[in-house]
């Protein structure tokens, strides 16, 4: 049985000082800004990850970036932990906080500062949900492209911390590819700015080396981001399976094929059965995975596209084709897919996985997930973003039975490596975090780890930012 994941030990020195800390902060940031009573502590303890839990020494939240380079100023001064926090959406414990560290709370900051459509960009604070930024710009036909299933909270600055993706990130990309520039907050308090408006820009890829890393480079308090125009039509269809290996084996012939559909989701019958309870969507219950494959385009490019599509299905004993017939089963169809985590949680605790396999290796992965899952006694609902092998098992437990958990933890570890050795990867949007954290020695050698810990220590030489995640505790200096 593993042993449960492990913080660094809190800095005394800083514990000590909690009450000047925290009289030395209400100095910097009007008092409705700093949290410190235990009882309003609790909510930040954890975020999606609620296995570990940990109350911080204080919480802030900031409404400006002045603010925030006040903040990171003085903790830089007397070597204080800092952990950047989004809207705590993250399922891999990136923003779970330690007993010495100060969080560092963005939701405050969400104002969308600019739209500017002849550069199709958007300006916005780093707390402006994903959600926010294509409602504000639907009215004139365009939107923000990554769509995670969290959406609807998780805000800009998570999702640049993490490189988030979501259903449509097959054709547009995730976070990086749609991320033109950001403002940051370095350790020290410096403000710079990276990227812009423009397509690129001289110098190093400072901008690609920000997205994904965590909070542990800096605090992203502005970004701008890609607009992209609403395509002429959108159409989901449903496809269904007897077995997940067939469907799987459908989704690699339709890439290889050199169709791009703009989502491929998958959901294996467990999925099916948890979704639909919860959403009323109409997903067929007779069949053992279902695919949600969405083109776009003109009516007579999505026909054409579909043709294909359905022609290469037919291939792996397609038992259901439904295509959606008008927008309201489009949305519900989408709601069910969107909406699996938290159906999920109505009926156990889980873990949600996030490994990344190329497409040809999918029906081998599902099969050994099972395989793995059945070995430690529990049950597993996968649903992911098949078109880019992002998958998302999710590992039912009882949180109540501490050695049930461990198996959980111990059975997604298993399926992490089986990810990577299948010529994957830990994580595809999800982040590294706590979560993976000792696991990148599975996918490392100690020399690329050496090397990735001393670009991260070039920002930040005594490790004060976000400091328990991505690495591996020891080694580190």
């Amino acid at each position: 049985m593993p042993q449960p994941i492990q913080f660094l030990p809190p800095r005394q020195d800083v514990l000590s000082r909690r009450a000047t800390i925290i009289d030395d902060l209400r100095g910097l940031l009007p008092a409705d800004c700093v949290i410190h009573e235990a009882r309003e502590l609790v909510p930040f303890e954890t975020d999606a990850f609620i296995s570990y839990r940990r109350v911080p020494l204080a919480v802030v939240l900031p409404r400006t970036t002045s603010q925030v380079a006040a903040v990171m100023k003085y903790c830089h001064r007397y070597g204080i932990p800092v952990v950047p926090r989004g809207a705590g959406t993250s399922l891999s414990g990136g923003a779970i906080p330690q007993e010495d560290a100060v969080v560092l709370g963005l939701s405050r900051m969400s104002r969308i500062i600019e739209i500017d459509y002849a550069n199709r960009t958007a300006t916005v604070q780093a707390g402006v949900t994903n959600l926010n930024i294509s409602e504000a710009v639907a009215v004139d036909g365009f939107f923000y492209a990554p769509d995670p299933s969290s959406q609807l909270a998780c805000t800009i600055g998570g999702n640049i911390g993490m490189n988030s993706g979501g259903a449509h990130c097959l054709k547009y990309g995730v976070t990086t590819n749609n991320l033109l520039g950001v403002k940051l907050v370095l350790v020290d308090g410096q403000v710079i700015e990276l990227g812009g408006k423009h397509l690129d820009a001289a110098g190093y890829d400072l901008l690609g080396l920000v997205c994904g890393s965590e909070g542990q480079l800096g605090i992203v308090t502005e970004a701008t981001v890609r607009l992209i125009a609403k395509p002429e039509g959108a159409r989901p269809v449903l496809f269904g399976f007897s077995t997940s290996e067939e469907a799987g084996a459908c989704v690699a012939d339709i890439i290889a094929a050199g169709i791009i559909p703009v989502a491929i989701e998958f959901m294996d019958k467990p999925a099916i059965e948890i979704c639909e309870a919860f959403a009323k969507a109409g997903y067929p219950l007779d069949v053992g995975a279902l695919l949600i494959v969405e083109v776009e385009g003109s009516e007579a490019e999505m026909d054409a596209t579909l043709e294909n599509i359905v022609e290469i299905a037919r291939r792996h004993q397609v038992m259901t084709v439904r295509e959606c017939q008008s927008a309201t089963e489009a949305a519900l169809i989408w709601k069910g897919r969107k909406s699996a985590f938290g159906a999920t949680g109505r009926i156990a605790d889980y873990i949600c996985m996030d490994g990344t396999v190329p497409l040809g290796k999918l029906s081998y992965v599902l099969k050994k997930t099972s395989e793995i899952v059945d070995r430690f006694g529990l049950r597993v609902a996968n649903v992911f973003h098949a078109g880019d092998g992002n998958m998302h098992p999710l590992i039912l437990f009882n949180a109540n039975d501490p050695e049930e958990a461990m198996k959980a933890e111990e059975a997604g570890n298993e399926i992490l490596k089986l990810c990577v050795d299948a010529g994957g990867c830990l994580t595809g949007e999800h982040g590294v975090g706590i979560e993976k954290r000792d696991l990148m020695r599975h996918q490392y050698t100690p020399a690329e780890l050496a090397q990735q810990m001393a670009v991260r220590a070039a920002f930040d030489e005594d490790w004060i930012l976000n400091p328990s995640k991505v690495f591996p505790l020891e080694g580190r200096g």
